[in-house]
């Protein structure tokens, strides 16, 4: 969920995620320009396997979304521009808001339409809806949390789960032991994601079920970061994980943090199937890189039909086109899932994509491309990058682990 935020004046693009507490402003690039009031210098930690980061302490800011407005608000601001994560959403991300707007309004997120509604608390009136899952918040640190039943070989036990909704995953676990089996084996090493803190690794691996009051999930997706990854938090006592994006998707969510309660309705995408990336590929933004492609010249004329005698309008398409010039988005392999199908194929890190299946890189959004790569098992890629000047095709077939 990408929001446009104004802050003292300035329009930025900021994630909402229930997860986080404060507000994080990430270091803009040199075409973004804001003023900030009253920064102190801090240290921040968050996930990932690095130590706590340098960041600034703002106050007193001027927060605009859409009518609603907050005249002292707090900003850190995070200084290390490798913290990036619009290239790998291949989106403008500036920053993150969480609880600072989850505090002051019902939100509602209908994902089906795009669409996120915020409502004054005094005059918003909860629905009645049977079909509704309703769960009561817990609060620590000002973050949300909910218990809910999940299910590996045929057990079901409960587990408390921070509502995450700026993660791109179903679920995180971080105790594996009940979930992980050897033999035979039902998990993966793979890349996770980016925190605060640097790159997050770990499992993943596939649950029986996942039960959110009437509502049953099944075959769902989970990760399980490893240790070093989260060796920097001091977690809610008795968390044991998140539930993300890849769930809450399927419902349109209402949170309303003053009456702790979080309610859910399945939308159009609830029986859609959990698919991970079955590439082994991250690709990520990597600057822009000049192109030159054909500008085919149309015009349009009148046509008439013989036999009926109208006219109607056809596009006539000039033999010689021109060309045009512009710059568009330099797409590499950020990282590559050892033994995966990429990487059988002979794709290594580093590597610029040139095109996939036929159509050149730059004609697709970064999402589209982590959306192919997470499809469907046996859809044929074919793949040309460069390689330090030279380069190479290759096809692999993606393929589902577990």
């Amino acid at each position: 969920m990408i929001i446009p935020v104004d802050i003292n004046g300035s329009r930025l693009s900021f994630l909402l995620d229930t997860g986080v507490n404060s507000t994080l402003l990430f270091a803009l690039g040199e075409q973004d320009s804001i003023q900030l009031n009253n920064a102190k210098p801090v240290k921040i930690k968050g996930l990932g396997q690095g130590g706590a980061i340098d960041a600034l302490v703002s106050e007193n800011n001027i927060v605009k979304i859409g009518r609603a407005v907050d005249s002292d608000h707090k900003i850190f601001v995070v200084l290390d521009k490798k913290l990036n994560f619009s290239t790998r959403m291949g989106v403008p991300i500036h920053g993150i808001i969480g609880f600072d707007l989850f505090k002051d309004f019902v939100i509602q997120t209908d994902y089906s339409s795009k669409r996120v509604t915020l409502y004054p608390h005094q005059s918003y009136k909860r629905k009645r809806c049977r079909k509704c899952a309703e769960f009561n918040l817990r609060f620590s640190g000002n973050k949300p949390y909910i218990d809910i039943e999940v299910s590996q070989l045929t057990a079901m036990k409960e587990v408390t789960l921070l509502i995450d909704s700026g993660s791109s995953d179903a679920l995180w676990i971080f105790e594996e032991q009940e979930f992980i089996s050897e033999s035979p084996k039902n998990y993966f090493s793979d890349f996770l994601g980016l925190g605060l803190s640097g790159n997050i690794f770990g499992k993943r691996s596939k649950l029986d079920m996942v039960k959110l009051r009437n509502y049953e999930l099944r075959n769902t997706t989970a990760a399980f970061p490893d240790a070093t990854s989260l060796e920097n938090i001091t977690f809610f006592e008795g968390r044991d994980g998140s539930l993300g994006g890849e769930i809450l998707r399927r419902f349109t969510v209402v949170m309303d943090y003053n009456s702790k309660l979080m309610t859910l309705k399945r939308n159009g995408y609830f029986n859609d199937p959990f698919h991970y990336d079955m590439s082994g590929l991250t690709i990520e933004h990597d600057g822009m890189i000049p192109v030159k492609d054909v500008a085919p010249v149309e015009r349009h004329i009148l046509g008439r039909n013989k036999e009926s005698g109208t006219f109607s309008k056809v596009t006539e398409v000039l033999v010689n086109p021109g060309f045009q010039f512009f710059l568009a988005p330099k797409f590499v392999v950020a990282e590559l899932r050892e033994d995966s199908p990429a990487a059988l194929a002979g794709i290594k890190k580093g590597d610029e994509v040139l095109s996939v299946n036929g159509k050149p890189a730059y004609r697709y959004k970064l999402y589209e491309l982590i959306d192919l790569f997470s499809s469907k098992p046996g859809r044929k890629i074919t793949m040309t990058v460069d390689r330090n000047g030279y380069t190479a095709k290759f096809k692999f077939i993606l393929k589902e682990l577990i």
